[in-house]
């Protein structure tokens, strides 16, 4: 008996949840107002604690050890801990893309708040660094990307997994790492080590953090500093006839035609989100440890 976690209103859902109901039981978590929309099939266990989830998920693995089971995402809410104590119970989450992203831009959500990020779906993090075979990302709004997603996940076999940098010994090796190799007194150390550094270009409309992440690597905001002269760039390739400063979150970048370059003169607003319209950004890339991207592959 497959389980499903429904934590937001179905109201805009009701195709999605009858194909997979169509391929398995429905069981929901919905509280309030919002169980009048939902479908006479679901299996609602109203609000749980997460305590309570967990023994959900482990008591519906008993009953059926041969099938999948799946942990559905209703695009709401985002990046929270459910569908990784789902995947860590040997469930598949089924995660739903957002396209165009979600962002302070388009997003009441995320309107008001200091940031620039674009979500590319309900859990980037499972997305990226989790994927397939236990996180399937898919446009729920297409019913035949949506059946073929299922059909897939109910012809393999599923273990429990949980990512190293989740478990205790993998938050130790962190702490250890940031100690170890940091130095607090003088900030004369640079880590992570400036050799891990890969800089990367983004056009136009591209973010330093897309452009990192499509060449399996992380933006690390601490090396800007290091792209923030000319000099800098010069090593890259890039020449600067002409220069200015600004407070702005998507330097430091250049207009190649022109040959001019723009550096960041507030250190404090680096950052690896958000797209300049016009120029070229400098974006400083880094790899990263399967299971702990917060440490690249020599920070041990």
């Amino acid at each position: 008996m497959p389980l499903q976690n429904l934590s937001t209103s179905p109201t805009d859902k009701k195709q999605y949840l009858d194909i997979i109901h169509s391929y398995m039981e429905v069981h929901g978590t919905v509280h309030g107002t919002s169980t009048v929309h939902l479908p006479a099939y679901v299996k609602n266990h109203g609000i749980l604690s997460g305590r309570d989830l967990q023994f959900l998920l482990r008591e519906t693995q008993g009953l059926n050890q041969q099938t999948p089971f799946l942990f559905v995402g209703l695009s709401f809410p985002y990046e929270g801990p459910a569908p990784l104590e789902a995947i860590a119970n040997g469930c598949t989450f089924l995660n739903p893309r957002f396209d165009p992203p979600k962002s302070s831009k388009n997003t009441d959500f995320f309107k008001g708040k200091p940031t620039l990020r674009e979500l590319t779906s309900q859990h980037p993090y499972a997305e990226v660094y989790i994927g397939r075979p236990h996180v399937w990302t898919v446009n729920i709004d297409d019913p035949a990307e949506v059946q073929n997603a299922i059909k897939a996940i109910l012809s393999q076999k599923i273990e429990p997994y949980l990512p190293y940098e989740f478990t205790c010994e993998g938050m130790l090796q962190r702490v250890n790492a940031f100690i170890k190799n940091q130095d607090f007194c003088h900030g004369q150390v640079m880590w992570p080590p400036l050799s891990a550094m890969q800089v990367k270009f983004a056009p136009a409309g591209k973010s330093c953090k897309q452009v990192c992440q499509e060449e399996q690597l992380i933006c690390e905001p601490s090396f800007f500093q290091h792209l923030n002269k000319d000099k800098d760039l010069f090593r890259y390739g890039v020449e600067c006839k002409t220069v200015e400063s600004t407070s702005d979150i998507v330097v430091p970048a250049f207009s190649e035609s022109v040959q001019h370059c723009v550096f960041q003169s507030d250190l404090l607003l680096f950052s690896c989100a958000g797209a300049h319209q016009s120029l070229t950004r400098i974006c400083p890339c880094r790899d990263y440890m399967k299971g702990q991207v917060a440490l690249c592959k020599d920070c041990l």
